[in-house]
């Protein structure tokens, strides 16, 4: 199988301020979000990273997508360095987050044809996409409302669509489902499986063991920054369930289930 990105060594320490600090009942000046992360995910996979919220898997889907800078480490995207060629990385990927905030007073319809146009995107090209991904998801209906008057489905609907304007090969999609009612949740990921039948590369991280275990091929498990597993979703399930064995890993890593 070819390897599409690898990720080595990947280390992010963020500074505490003061109230962080008393928030976290800690008087260390620094948290180490992530840890040496190192990871392969193949062409044409589902690859993903699970972990309890605050493990770091936003921070290390971050720094591979260059948002954010490693401090040490280095991830390979379709042969690009993350640290020397940040702008190829970029775009050859797709990044979702829930995190992403829409600009209230834009529609649909302006925001896909921004981000086409950020890609180079062909006038015609861009317009066929859109007709294709906006009915997929039912956009066209809602296409010249204001993202204020959207629901969060279709916020979610519109970020996912804007996320994969350009046509990557490589998809990152840091938890997806986060918020979305179960119809929502579904459309979301049968466009994920739809992705993987074109040869899609997908990473998704995510905190949900069922979705994990439906979708992904292989996954790792990131537990306090570190990756303390990674291995094929047979493998991780051939004597015990996903959530038993993630259970047992975090008791053994942290002393007890908090």
């Amino acid at each position: 199988m070819n390897v599409i990105l690898k990720a080595e060594g990947l280390t992010k320490t963020f500074k505490l301020s003061a109230k962080q600090q008393k928030l976290q009942n800690t008087k260390k000046k620094t948290i180490t979000a992530a840890d040496n992360i190192s990871f392969e995910a193949y062409e044409g996979e589902i690859y993903g990273l699970l972990g309890p919220n605050g493990a770091g898997k936003t921070t290390t889907l971050r720094m591979i997508a260059t948002l954010i800078k490693a401090d040490s480490g280095d991830a390979s995207v379709d042969g690009s360095s993350i640290k020397t060629d940040p702008e190829t990385v970029r775009s050859k990927i797709g990044f979702l987050t829930s995190e992403l905030k829409l600009e209230d007073f834009f529609t649909p319809n302006y925001l896909f044809d921004f981000f086409a146009k950020i890609h180079n995107i062909d006038p015609a090209i861009s317009a066929g996409r859109k007709k294709e991904l906006f009915e997929k998801f039912g956009i066209d209906k809602f296409a010249e409302v204001k993202v204020s008057n959207l629901s969060t489905g279709m916020k979610q609907k519109t970020s996912l669509v804007i996320s994969v304007v350009h046509d990557p090969n490589i998809i990152i999609f840091d938890e997806p489902t986060n918020g979305l009612d179960v119809l929502t949740a579904k459309v979301v990921t049968d466009f994920l499986i739809d992705l993987k039948t074109q040869g899609k590369t997908i990473i998704l991280s995510t905190h949900i063991f069922s979705l994990v275990e439906k979708l992904c091929d292989r996954a790792g498990i990131i537990i306090d920054g570190k990756m303390v597993i990674c291995d094929t979703l047979a493998n991780l399930t051939a004597d015990k369930s996903l959530e038993d064995m993630f259970f047992d890993l975090y008791e053994e890593a942290t002393g007890g289930v908090q």
